[in-house]
């Protein structure tokens, strides 16, 4: 399945994703509701290995520089979208000081989206923009099929490409996590080539 906008009557509620048939995730975007599959395995075992490559220097602080909440699709809320799930986000303590109880009300300073074919149309075109909309300051895309990982921060509402790395990339530095180097090459391995 396809990410699809589902005509509705008025604005989406959270009423709307909990309808959806089993297998199917929703999010709401500027009130409108989009309905994707669930992603596959090679998907949500990268989006793992990439928060725990961050996890230790950013969100524990051991080795690194710390200041940082990590998520793994954290349900957000923000006005006119009552809840949308980025596959990894980041909030930086000195905007968020504690971890919320329950929903996260305040826009991540960094989203990280890993593409699948179910859902590569709607991170770019309908995401991306939203993201800038309400403020996400860094954008990372992982792309499974071309293995590559691009590196965006926002300039006055708009995306900057600060560079793409393929998997013969090792190490490298990428903002806002550049305290450390990401071992880009090991991630790789973890993933079959048809994923």
């Amino acid at each position: 399945m396809a990410y699809g906008k589902r005509e509705l009557e008025g604005v989406a509620t959270l009423a709307d994703i909990e309808a959806l048939p089993e297998g199917v995730v929703g999010e709401i975007i500027d009130g409108t509701l989009y309905a994707h599959a669930r992603p596959g395995g090679g998907h949500v075992y990268f989006g793992l290995r990439l928060f725990g490559e961050l996890d230790a220097p950013f969100q524990l602080g051991n080795p690194g520089p710390g200041g940082w909440w990590l998520m793994v699709e954290p349900g957000i809320q923000v006005p006119g979208s009552p809840e949308f799930v980025p596959d990894l986000a980041g909030w930086r303590r000195s905007r968020v000081p504690t971890l919320p109880e329950r929903q996260w009300t305040t826009p991540p300073d960094w989203v990280c989206e890993i593409l699948s074919p179910s859902t590569r149309a709607y991170d770019r075109r309908i995401k991306r923009p939203f993201y800038a909309r309400i403020g996400v300051q860094h954008l990372w895309f992982i792309d499974l099929e071309e293995r590559t990982l691009s590196i965006h921060q926002q300039s006055a509402g708009r995306w900057l490409e600060l560079g793409i790395y393929g998997e013969g990339d090792t190490l490298i530095r990428a903002a806002p996590f550049e305290d450390i180097e990401l071992r880009l090459g090991w991630l790789w391995r973890s993933v079959q080539q048809s994923a």
